[in-house]
């Protein structure tokens, strides 16, 4: 009888474009989210949470810049049913495809307009790279049910009261405005009607903060050497077309009543264009009556986003300090939010247009930034860790870590081999925590508790010299009904 082949071991890795997250991130990522969805509902926007799947015939065709439906999520087939094909299910790419379908559900129920924010994981099926995974999180809030530019300006301030509450400080972001309105007057005053060249021209837009006005109408033209020497090919327009898209792009002045007015010469005689016009000077003037001006909140010609999905004002958030790339090069942090006015989506349910508009966060940009300033810490302090001496006494050791739990102080009993003391420490160690409360037979029947500050005794071994360690002690005995007293001392002189 043959022998019956070992079936192999599965690999312990995530899959590709995945990850795991520990400890500190799992935290300060809970407490961004807790941060956001304060400020969105002091702005008396409701929780939805909606679910994680939905029909890739809800989801639609309205990821942004990709053309097919399945193209960019993960997606499978039910199994069949009799007769009946199994529907075809896909995990949630965005939180906005589900929210049209959520509104156009349930609107008999809900409130006109309704203010919603939601916040969770999405999942891309994209190819991954460095810092670019196919699971992240996002915070969105959107208000259905409005044409008024009031809610698109309201977005835009809550968005910048969002960054500050998370410590992005005010002079760290900038958010840019635009109108795809103002676009489609621009292709319509060029006189583009080739769909190809339209979208053509939309990319090109997008890379002027890149190339600059030289670039654009070298690209717009016959087209132009990249930096790495390869021939990037032109929309091949005539340098007077060009004219009103460089115009367009060049719009941006000093304060936005500038640079509307440069909109509404770029525009030319386009009805839409110039509504477009019209609906930033009304978001701008909506945000000056707040207090937001364009140090904080600015229009700005550049900003094009998935724009088969926008029907109006779209919105993004740029962080302007400078970080170091993996090179050692100095570059801006770039975008961590963006959104706009989406008039259509609901509209694939229920045949008539619902005007609708928000802004979706990317949390772990957010967290990226925060930990590239500075002003967010990858290590968490652990628990305090009540050490075992004496196993006998293991009830003793838990009314003690009963006592600290209960004052609010996080902590927990040494579960491990009580065996080797040093063991217990390098534990204690690992978990970065920061006191470890040690007792055995002669502290017990002192009715007295030893307590090791851990962080100052790891500054004291690594800089101080014999005399200093000596001065400085970081293990205090005190008497067992001062346990809670004193390791709340050391703490706070620890985060002091």
């Amino acid at each position: 009888m043959a022998k019956e082949k070992k079936q192999p071991r599965p690999k312990a890795e995530t899959p590709k474009g995945f990850r795991d997250y520990f400890g500190a991130e799992v935290t300060h990522r809970a407490e961004m989210l807790r941060t956001i969805a304060s400020v969105y509902h002091r702005y008396g926007f409701d929780a939805l949470e909606s679910s994680a799947v939905e029909t890739v015939e809800a989801l639609g065709k309205f990821l942004p810049d990709v053309d097919r439906p399945n193209e960019g999520v993960f997606a499978w087939q039910e199994a069949e049913e009799g007769d009946k094909k199994g529907d075809w299910l896909a995990l949630r790419y965005d939180m906005t495809a589900p929210l049209a379908r959520v509104y156009a559900q349930h609107r008999n129920d809900l409130p006109t307009p309704y203010r919603r924010y939601t916040m969770g994981p999405v999942w891309r099926n994209e190819k991954p790279g460095p810092g670019r995974f196919r699971q992240f999180y996002q915070c969105d809030a959107d208000t259905v049910g409005t044409a008024s530019m009031a809610a698109d300006a309201e977005i835009c301030a809550m968005l910048a009261d969002t960054l500050e509450a998370v410590g992005i400080a005010r002079g760290d972001y900038l958010i840019r405005v635009n109108n795809r309105k103002v676009l489609n007057g621009v292709l319509e005053s060029m006189g583009l009607s080739d769909e190809h060249q339209r979208a053509a021209v939309l990319r090109t837009i997008d890379k002027f903060d890149k190339v600059g006005e030289a670039g654009v109408r070298e690209l717009l033209g016959k087209g132009r050497l990249d930096d790495s020497g390869a021939y990037i090919d032109g929309v091949g327009l005539s340098a007077l077309q060009s004219d009103p898209v460089v115009a367009f792009l060049t719009s941006k002045g000093f304060d936005n009543g500038f640079t509307l007015a440069n909109l509404r010469r770029a525009v030319g005689g386009s009805e839409i264009g110039a509504a477009g016009v019209d609906e930033l000077d009304q978001i701008s003037t909506l945000l000056a009556a707040q207090g937001y001006g364009p140090d904080r909140i600015v229009i700005d010609p550049s900003v094009v986003r998935g724009l088969g999905y926008y029907t109006g004002p779209v919105f993004e958030a740029e962080l302007t300090f400078e970080i170091l790339d993996e090179k050692g090069r100095k570059r801006q942090f770039g975008s961590v939010a963006g959104g706009g006015r989406y008039d259509d989506l609901v509209k694939r349910f229920t045949g008539q247009e619902v005007p609708a508009t928000g802004i979706s966060i990317g949390v772990d940009r957010l967290l990226a930034a925060l930990h590239a300033k500075g002003r967010m810490s990858t290590v968490e302090h652990g628990p305090v860790v009540v050490t075992v001496m004496d196993r006998d006494r293991m009830a003793d050791y838990q009314a003690m870590v009963a006592e600290l739990r209960n004052a609010g102080i996080r902590a927990e009993v040494y579960l491990g081999n009580p065996k080797n003391f040093g063991n217990q420490l390098k534990y204690a160690d690992r978990r970065n925590s920061p006191v470890a409360v040690i007792a055995g037979g002669d502290e017990f029947d002192a009715g007295k508790v030893q307590i090791k500050d851990l962080i100052l005794g790891a500054k004291i071994a690594e800089n101080a010299t014999l005399e200093e360690w000596k001065d400085r002690p970081s293990q205090y005995e005190v008497q067992r009904s001062e346990l809670v007293e004193k390791v709340r001392a050391i703490l706070d002189g620890q985060d002091g």
